[in-house]
């Protein structure tokens, strides 16, 4: 039996309320069935925005049947909902999720698995209503209260609570962990995970007693034997990481956290010169960002190109078996709070 049991395993039907983060933007379709199939919540990231959007929609078609294929338990796919300066929503989102929906319409088997929408980024909505009909459970990620408490009043199922020192895009707010969380959760009446400098059994409990019912983890699964598809130097770059090697720079939706070389201190000197990096204009900037992430995740090019991280890596040395650390984590963190809870009453008596 699960050691952990609440409102986020039921609704999503896992035994464990550890979550991969969306990740990319390349593939992530063996790691989100490795951790879906260690009893936690896997997830399948959209693959970038080509330029040829129909192209990208077929991967991401092709990575959703992948996951499936590997997998009998429920899996999530992660879609950011990407606007422009006017606020309207970009076309790559709308064509993501219309993909996630007919390939779960098309397919029974991809139906049972692919239980969860997990948005980003931009407010989702537009999307709530064909998500909740599609019959998926809709989470949504936040970087701040104010945005938590819209997204429940929009019918969003799940809130995830980003705290700054995650990985990738972070919250535009910059609030940590310890503040957010115990706001949000206060603020919503729906289940909130906490994402953003979690790593073992401990971040789980402190994430339990800070009121979220789970946690969800990007750096701790890209440094994992299941991540195979990534190239080796990028997990080895996470793995040398000392405390204080990560920078926030201008992402593509916002801040993103990644490794300080070459490439982030060429945008935050493009940043403070109000330009984009060289003489490229917006679009072409944003198009080189992708890409420099892509080429970091597939070339293992770790010094000129784009390494997303959290801070949680300066805490990481070791790579994971995903099928044992899952099931741990989780009795980890059973542990430490039936061993708390045992701790008070003894002092009480």
């Amino acid at each position: 039996m699960s050691p952990i049991v609440n409102r986020y395993t039921r609704l999503v039907g896992v035994e464990h309320p550890i979550v991969q983060e969306g990740l990319g933007p390349f593939r992530t379709p063996k790691l989100a069935a490795a951790v879906s199939e260690a009893g936690g919540l896997g997830t399948v990231s959209m693959p970038g925005m080509p330029e040829d959007i129909a192209q990208g929609a077929r991967t991401f078609r092709a990575h959703i049947e992948e996951c499936a294929s590997l997998t009998d338990r429920p899996f999530a796919v992660n879609i950011p909902v990407g606007v422009d300066s006017s606020g309207k929503v970009l076309p790559f989102t709308d064509v993501y999720i219309r993909t996630a929906l007919e390939a779960r319409e098309a397919e029974p088997e991809i139906a049972r698995r692919l239980r969860v929408v997990t948005t980003s980024a931009g407010f989702p909505g537009s999307y709530v209503a064909a998500i909740k009909d599609a019959g998926l459970v809709h989470q949504h990620k936040v970087g701040s209260t104010r945005q938590a408490v819209k997204a429940a009043a929009a019918g969003v199922d799940v809130v995830i609570a980003a705290g700054f020192e995650m990985g990738g895009h972070a919250p535009s707010k910059a609030v940590h962990t310890f503040v957010l969380i115990p706001n949000v959760t206060e603020a919503v009446d729906v289940p909130v995970l906490l994402t953003g400098g979690a790593r073992d059994g401990r971040g789980l409990a402190a994430a339990l007693a800070l009121g979220a019912e789970g946690v969800a983890m990007g750096t701790r699964f890209i440094t994992s034997t299941a991540n195979s598809d990534w190239h080796p130097a990028y997990i080895q770059a996470l793995l040398d990481a000392e405390e204080g090697d990560d920078v926030a720079f201008d992402g593509v939706y916002g801040p993103c956290r990644g490794l300080r070389n070459s490439a982030s201190r060429r945008l935050a000197e493009a940043a403070g010169h109000r330009g984009g990096a060289g003489e490229m204009g917006q679009v072409e900037l944003t198009r080189w960002k992708i890409e420099s992430m892509q080429r970091a995740q597939t070339e293992g090019d770790v010094t000129d190109s784009l390494v997303l991280t959290g801070q949680v890596a300066a805490a990481i040395r070791d790579l994971v078996d995903v099928a044992e650390f899952v099931p741990r984590m989780a009795a980890e963190a059973a542990g430490i709070l039936r061993s708390l809870a045992a701790r008070l009453g003894s002092v009480a008596s």
